[in-house]
């Protein structure tokens, strides 16, 4: 496919509200697109030349970009600038000048692979010289292409093509290049939500297009792969033991802890012909280390460098040729072995000063699940196999530690455990189903999570996304924030929800980061994401990438708020309807921020309903 005809379906995109319009629009796309592109094509919508964990970024600011056009189009930078800023869009404003040069018709018919290509060689550039060459670079293929390809060719390097569309969308889309519907949807997730690489996903599926009859499922067969991170399986709520008890009967009962969540990629070997897709040098296993190992976030981020006590322990104590597995990291004190609270163990999630801080602020890895060994794949295989096989291949040490666990059957038993996980100064339990699978990238029923809130009081924490800013007055002016809007996320809708308005319970200093946090984030209008009623405008909007945890003192209605609908709640056992025009936490105050989650991993719109069901049987 020629890059000027992707570029009218990014017009066509651009131009599009809707969300079902979007997948109609996308799935036209990919139907055109051939078996060796549409990997690059899913990159390039999304502004990416690369899957989300590969941290290959472009390290270009509009400044550079700048440059990169009157290099380009042989025009003075200050002429360029001066455009720029009347315009206020770099990609409007090389369409414009590209159209003031009165060139047409004489433009390289440049091909998808080509662009994404030299897109890809302004990423990897690095070392002495290498904002030079990213701005030649760049300039030359601006120079090719006609005016409207350049619109979306400079918007990708700083991150500013924002379609409005989601990875979900891109699922529905495969699935109604297929069928004309989103019936795959469902089957076209479960295997992303093992390989979370829409370019990989779209690629298989596009190689099954063939194959396939509204008789026959989808069969991708898509397994784990040490190196790639599998979506991280969540747990459902629950009140008591007793309803714990009633929904998935005899259960592992683990201690929850207050850290941050590690999924490990190990492996002995060194493999020398395993590479990446995108570029033939780099390697995705390293010739000069014979064990490998990556440590992935939540949100997909390789944060292997920043905890090398953890890599350390790994090495150490792993009994295995090769395995992913998950664990919580959280801080201790060597001296006493005491876990430490949440607000110590986030310091260690740093750039600078980690061999420093790791040794001040040590980690134990508390390690719970095992979804891959030795080229098994265990994620369908029930949890009392895969906490044998973990128990197997830990070796004892200091770092890595198997989590306690216990199987019981009664409620009794569920509360004591409770009951001593609090007096220990833990958040609370983990049940597990002893059958049940691992969900991954899903919210099931075969994980319950049983925190203190879910005695009828809103004791626990919510968390939510900084929607916008409104800027301060007073004591604030110097923070420049006066209060943040926060919402959760609707898994059916894809959009982020309002439930609070928030200017209290940050000190000085929180003020300050968030200031900071929300310039990086900042855009120019609401997203098309955001639900937010007029009541609730802000004065500068942000990107759904800042996560808070906020304590309240209950859930109440609100008329001004979108996260809420009718629910049916029941009462001395009777059902009926309560319409609720939304929810809003009441008294809200920022606990802490949460670094470690990902905006879609936020308290959701449904936990948020359950949760007010829960308060509202309770009174």
């Amino acid at each position: 496919m020629k890059f000027n005809i992707f570029s009218r379906y990014l017009q066509k995109l651009e131009q599009t509200a809707a969300r079902n319009e979007m997948t109609v629009v996308i799935a036209d796309l990919f139907k055109q697109a051939g078996e060796s592109e549409i990997d690059k094509i899913v990159y390039l919508i999304q502004g990416r030349v690369a899957p989300l964990f590969e941290a290959i970024e472009f390290g270009m600011a509009d400044k550079m970009v700048v440059k990169g056009v009157a290099f380009g189009l042989g025009r003075p930078e200050e002429y360029i600038l001066k455009t720029f800023k009347k315009t206020g869009d770099l990609g409007k404003m090389v369409e414009q000048v590209k159209n003031e040069t009165g060139k047409t018709g004489d433009y390289k018919l440049l091909t998808i692979e080509e662009v994404y290509d030299d897109l890809l060689e302004i990423a990897v550039a690095g070392g002495h010289g290498s904002q030079e060459q990213k701005i030649k670079l760049l300039g030359k293929l601006i120079y090719d292409v006609d005016p409207l390809s350049a619109r979306y060719i400079v918007r990708i390097p700083v991150g500013k093509l924002r379609l409005g569309f989601s990875d979900m969308t891109v699922l529905d889309s495969l699935s109604w290049m297929i069928t004309g519907d989103k019936s795959l949807r469902k089957e076209i997730e479960k295997a992303y939500n093992v390989r979370p690489d829409l370019g990989f996903i779209a690629k298989t599926v596009k190689s099954k297009t063939a194959e396939f009859s509204k008789k026959v499922s989808l069969a991708l067969n898509v397994t784990p792969k040490v190196g790639i991170p599998i979506l991280m399986a969540r747990a459902e709520r629950l009140s008591s033991g007793k309803e714990i008890i009633e929904k998935i009967g005899k259960s592992a009962i683990e201690p929850k802890y207050d850290g941050f969540r590690l999924q490990v990629h190990y492996s002995k070997l060194k493999i020398k012909n395993e590479k990446l897709k995108i570029r033939e040098e780099m390697k995705l296993f390293d010739d000069d280390h014979k064990d490998y190992v990556r440590l992935f976030t939540r949100n997909l981020e390789n944060a292997t460098f920043m905890y090398p006590d953890v890599v350390d322990g790994v090495v150490k104590q792993i009994n295995a040729e090769e395995a992913i597995f998950e664990g919580e990291a959280i801080a201790y004190n060597p001296d006493t072995g005491e876990f430490l609270p949440f607000q110590e163990t986030v310091q260690r999630k740093r750039k600078y000063d980690i061999v420093a801080k790791a040794k001040e602020i040590p980690l134990k890895l508390i390690c719970f699940d095992l979804l891959f060994l030795n080229g098994e794949n265990l994620i369908g295989e029930p949890y009392s196999k895969r906490r044998i096989k973990i128990k197997e291949i830990l070796k004892k040490g200091e770092t890595l530690v198997l989590s306690e666990e216990k199987e019981v059957d009664t409620p009794k038993e569920v509360d004591t455990i409770f009951q001593d996980a609090l007096s220990r100064g833990l958040e609370g339990i983990m049940a597990k189903r002893i059958e049940g699978s691992y969900q991954a990238g899903a919210r099931g029923w075969n994980w319950i999570k049983y925190k203190r809130s879910y005695e009828g009081k809103l004791d626990d924490t919510i968390d939510g996304v900084v929607m916008g800013i409104d800027l301060g007055q007073g004591k604030r002016t110097s923070f420049g924030i006066g209060d943040f809007l926060m919402g959760v996320y609707d898994h059916k809708s894809e959009t982020f929800k309002t439930v609070a308005k928030i200017g209290t319970g940050l000190t000085d200093e929180e003020w300050k980061e968030l200031k900071v946090k929300s310039q990086k984030s900042k855009v120019k209008s609401k997203p098309e994401n955001y639900d937010v009623d007029k009541m609730m405008d802000c004065d500068i909007w942000i990107e759904p990438k800042i996560v808070v945890e906020v304590r309240a003192d209950e859930i109440t209605r609100s008329p001004v708020h979108t996260a809420g609908r009718k629910l049916k709640l029941s009462k001395s056992g009777s059902a009926f309807d309560v319409d609720v025009p939304g929810f809003a936490l009441r008294f809200p105050r920022l606990e802490r921020f949460r670094p470690d989650k990902n905006p879609d991993d936020s308290t959701s719109l449904k936990e948020l309903e359950q949760m007010f069901a829960s308060q509202f049987h309770h009174k």
